[in-house]
C-alpha cells in the first residue's frame, strides 16, 4: 500500500510544473492553473507523508521526485514540443534505473 501511495504523490508532484506551465502559457487561465499547482503539491506532500511512514524516507524521497522530473520530462516532451536528444533520455534513463534500484534493495 505504501509504494502506491508513493506512486500517487509521485504523480502529484507532476501536476504542480504543469500547473505552472499552463498558468504561464494560458493566462486568462492564471487562477484556476495555480490553484491546480498548490493543490497538487499539497496532495503530493501529504501522499510522500503517508509513504514515508513505512518507506525509508531516503528511498521514499528519491522515488517521489525521480517520478515527478521522470514525469515532467516525458510531459513536456510530449506536450510542450521540449527538446529531445539521445543525451536527455540517456540521463532520463539513469534516473529511472535509479529508482528500480532504490525499490529493489532492501
Amino acid at each position: 500500500m505504501a509504494w502506491l501511495l508513493l506512486l500517487v504523490a509521485g504523480l502529484f508532484e507532476i501536476g504542480w510544473p504543469l500547473g505552472f506551465k499552463l498558468a504561464s502559457s494560458l493566462p486568462k487561465y492564471f487562477v484556476w492553473f495555480i490553484g491546480i499547482s498548490v493543490i497538487s503539491m499539497g496532495l503530493s506532500g501529504y501522499f510522500l507523508y503517508l509513504a514515508q511512514k513505512t518507506i525509508p524516507i531516503g528511498t521514499a524521497y528519491v522515488i517521489w521526485t525521480g517520478i515527478g522530473a521522470i514525469g515532467t520530462v516525458l510531459l513536456g516532451i510530449l506536450c510542450f514540443h521540449d527538446s529531445v536528444n539521445v543525451f536527455r533520455l540517456l540521463f532520463l534513463s539513469l534516473i529511472l534505473i535509479g529508482i528500480i534500484g532504490l525499490k529493489l534493495i532492501p
